[in-house]
């Protein structure tokens, strides 16, 4: 399932509660999703994305 993958791959990459956006955005470009599914999943584990560059988070 799409959902458990990113979900994993989010707690892998956020280090103390945070995810770098580049890192987020390469997250999502990886397993072909829109950057709003992997902030959803963010959100769900209560890690903000960090260093916005685009303001897609």
């Amino acid at each position: 399932m799409v959902k458990d993958k990113v979900v994993e791959e989010i707690k892998k990459k956020a280090v103390n509660g945070k995810l770098p956006c580049p890192i987020a955005r390469k997250l999502a470009k990886e397993l072909s999703i829109s950057y709003k599914e992997v902030g959803r999943a963010a959100d769900e584990l209560n890690i903000k994305i960090t260093d916005c560059e685009l303001g897609c988070f």
